[in-house]
């Protein structure tokens, strides 16, 4: 029997490495019940059509990026070149995206059912948002199912509340196959703590402003016990957190983790420094990661995210107020100092992920939002 067909549409998508597009692969790859093509921007110029995982990615050339919304002057042809000859039946749209929402509105026939898959709001660009707002609504009252990535965000967006009818619950997975690699350097997690010592902390993520790093720069110069901080990953914000963290010579630079070597690190640590501190961070993807080797966190309250519900306050983390480093900091302290309580969250953090933030712990949830739409058009 044929199968159903599924075109997700993400920003971009695996190799190129970023939350949404880990999330969107672990989908794609995890439900082989249905037939799925994945069209996405390429992060250069050039059109390019390739397979990851039998899979079909057509990632379309970008112009250039404006306020990180990618600029393609051919996605549109793109597009309906697809939906003519791919014959989706679902396109399930990876969101925020907002000139792609629009175009998914204009040419995506009534007879395609529409999964709006709701990874943020947009917070950062007001202007923009102020201009896509609207096409957001209609977006979200013309979509079959809205998938959100936990009941807390669903409550934090006024967006979501006006169309909680067809919202549904879908977590973000961690794929353990990433988690599992081998180092192809045979870094193990001794040669870490020889490096760095027992107290790591572990930063781990792009260096942007809502992920917080000048807090928890902050907060090491209010840290008690003996540490040594290693901050992985990049970005926009890198020179500046170096230029705070100054001559401190517990604070260590070491630039993006290859995935293979990710579970290492993670091993090697003791705490997870995640200090995201706005609504940006919806759900916290490398938070689960950490949660999946038993890496106790500590976290900012952030009303409206997803985040202290990934990690609950005193049952697999600590969570402080928002933006307070001496709290952040007496957080710290107390994981590198009670034996006893760390093993407690340690635990019930692995038992969280195995729980909740795998694919099997969603696969049925997911398969049966699609069957409930296509048993529509029958």
């Amino acid at each position: 029997m044929e199968k159903h067909r599924i075109l997700h549409i993400s920003k971009y998508y695996p190799p190129y490495s970023g939350g949404i597009e880990d999330v969107c692969r672990s989908l794609v790859d995890g439900i082989p019940e249905y037939e799925q093509r994945v069209l996405c921007f390429n992060d250069n110029s050039e059109d390019r059509t390739d397979e990851v995982n039998g899979i079909t990615i057509t990632r379309v050339g970008i112009w250039r990026e404006v306020a990180r919304q990618p600029i393609s002057f051919h996605f549109v042809s793109v597009l309906r070149s697809i939906l003519r000859d791919y014959r989706p039946h679902i396109v399930h749209l990876h969101l925020p995206n907002p000139l792609i929402s629009l175009y998914v509105l204009l040419f995506v026939p009534r007879s395609v059912k529409i999964v709006s898959h709701w990874h943020s709001d947009i917070i950062v660009h007001g202007f923009l948002h102020f201009l896509f707002s609207p096409i957001e609504k209609i977006l979200l009252r013309r979509s079959d199912a809205i998938l959100a990535t936990s009941p807390n965000y669903i409550e934090g967006s006024t967006l979501l509340q006006a169309n909680r009818d067809r919202c549904h619950v879908i977590p973000n997975v961690v794929s353990e196959e990433k988690l599992e690699l081998k180092p192809a350097s045979g870094i193990t997690t001794d040669d870490i703590k020889r490096l760095y010592g027992q107290n790591i902390i572990l930063f781990v993520g792009r260096h942007v402003g809502y992920k917080g790093l000048h807090l928890l720069i902050q907060a090491a110069h209010h840290i008690k016990s003996d540490f040594q901080m290693v901050i992985a990953g990049q970005g926009p914000e890198t020179e500046n957190i170096k230029r705070l963290a100054g001559n401190n010579d517990r604070i260590h630079f070491i630039g993006r983790i290859p995935d293979d070597e990710l579970g290492v690190y993670m091993k090697a640590a003791r705490v997870f420094g995640f200090s995201s501190y706005q609504k940006n961070e919806a759900f916290g993807v490398v938070l689960a990661e950490a949660m999946y080797y038993g890496l106790v966190s500590v976290t900012f309250t952030i009303h409206g995210s997803g985040v202290n519900w990934v990690s609950p306050n005193e049952q697999t983390g600590i969570e402080v107020p928002n933006g307070d480093v001496e709290a952040y900091a007496q957080a710290v302290d107390c994981l590198l100092t009670d034996s006893q309580l760390y093993e407690r969250l340690s635990q019930a953090a692995k038992a969280r992920v195995r729980s909740m933030f795998l694919f099997e712990c969603i696969h049925d949830k997911l398969l049966g939002i699609y069957s409930n739409l296509l048993s529509d058009r029958l």
